[in-house]
């Protein structure tokens, strides 16, 4: 292990946060539309297999999060289980699908603050929440605090307005016609790449304390609030617009808020700062990764630095964040989302994977026997271009695994 340890300053609340500005952000103001389109009034259903495939990953990540409390995640409990490849694989599933993840962040908010200049909002965005990672974790869990803290108010006015509005019908919620399995998993998919925050928890191994006991606790709070926060919100969207509306909306909870008579620019606001608050936890997440591949070599070796004064990875944090730049100001949003799911999806089956081994009892193993399937079932069940991309992507990571591992043998 190169340099000083991570330091131990995040309690419960602050892991609950970091895990919940990864969830309530950007991904509940986009997902629920191209949910309907591909599910119609199968959207709940979908729902509802994402929120149990994001359960077993929630168990399977917390039970390996308090036998492996240190930075990394996925790629350690791959690595500690199923061995270094696996590991390796994991972790660069990660870096990639998470780096597209937090450049989707940064253009959501530049097509909201100032479309007409969206790749330099986005890319000015990564590098403003960079130097505020660099400042200090600690920092940025209380600014992460008060993001999703605001973004959860407005979020629940919005769906209570709608519910007592004269635009609400409940009997929507349940009308028109469902699509079958295959789009009920398309938007279980898209609806998961919403969930997608809870593990960025786990990459906070090393800088929480009590992890054995504050890992579970804050990975299952986060979730089940962000769940029910979800639910509220897809209901009030199609008892406000139907499902045939809901899919074709462009921006639902602004269409949502207008029906209501709420001002839309409240939520074209709010909009931005959960895409920031994404922001801020997914790179927190994706340098901690990082520095857990540094350390073992899959990276190069500067990376693992941990600077003393601050107790922050500065290498990792700056070459992740020029990374995201790159591709912020480069890359379609829509792109940027659909390349994300499938290797995020890749990146929790082998957790789920991991966690198969911790317990040979065949009760203990259905959890993740359940999140392993449904994580693959999901991940094929994508659009072909963002499957076959994946998968390219995947073997990219496989050959810089066997390059990394011959030039170790040979140094």
């Amino acid at each position: 292990m190169s340099g000083p340890a991570l330091q131990r300053t995040l309690g419960v609340g602050d892991a609950v946060t970091v895990g919940l500005s990864a969830m309530i952000g950007a991904g509940v103001f986009v997902a629920f539309a191209p949910a309907a389109a591909a599910a119609g009034s199968g959207l709940f259903l979908g729902l509802a297999i994402a929120a149990l495939i994001a359960y077993c990953n929630a168990s399977s990540s917390a039970r390996l999060a308090a036998r492996y409390p240190q930075s990394g995640g996925t790629y350690v409990y791959g690595r500690e289980r199923l061995g270094p490849f696996w590991g390796h694989l994991a972790g660069w599933s990660f870096l990639v699908g998470k780096s597209a993840s937090c450049a989707a962040m940064a253009l959501t908010v530049g097509h909201y603050a100032w479309p007409a200049q969206a790749h330099a909002v986005a890319a000015g965005a990564v590098v403003a929440l960079t130097a505020l990672n660099v400042a200090g974790v600690e920092r940025s869990a209380r600014v992460a605090r008060v993001l999703v803290a605001v973004v959860l108010a407005v979020l629940v006015a919005v769906a209570v307005a709608a519910f007592t509005s004269g635009a609400a019908e409940p009997s929507r919620v349940f009308d028109g016609a469902a699509a079958g399995p295959f789009g009920v998993l398309q938007a279980a998919g898209l609806l998961f790449f919403a969930f997608a925050g809870y593990a960025r928890i786990a990459t906070l191994g090393e800088e929480v304390r009590d992890p054995a006991r504050t890992l579970p606790r804050a990975i299952f709070v986060a979730l089940a609030v962000a769940l029910g926060v979800y639910v509220l919100v897809g209901v009030a969207l199609v008892a406000v617009l139907g499902t045939a509306g809901l899919a074709a909306s462009a921006a639902p909870v602004a269409d949502a808020a207008r029906a209501a008579g709420l001002p839309v620019a409240v939520v074209t606001v709010i909009a931005c700062v959960a895409a920031l608050g994404s922001l801020l936890a997914l790179l927190l997440g994706v340098s901690r990764t990082a520095l857990a591949m540094a350390r073992d070599g899959h990276l190069p070796r500067p990376l693992a630095a941990v600077d003393g004064r601050r107790g922050v990875p500065v290498h990792a944090e700056l070459a992740v964040g020029a990374v995201v730049t790159v591709v912020a100001a480069t890359a379609d949003l829509g792109a940027a989302i659909g390349f994300s799911s499938f290797a995020v999806l890749v990146y929790y089956a082998v957790a789920n994977a991991s966690a198969w081994t911790l317990d040979a009892a065949v009760r203990a193993r259905i959890v993740p026997a359940i999140g392993l399937a449904g994580c693959l079932l999901v991940a094929l069940s994508l659009p072909a271009g963002s499957v076959s991309a994946g998968i390219l992507v995947l073997v990219a990571g496989a050959l810089a695994y066997a390059v990394t591992r011959t030039n170790g043998a040979s140094g």
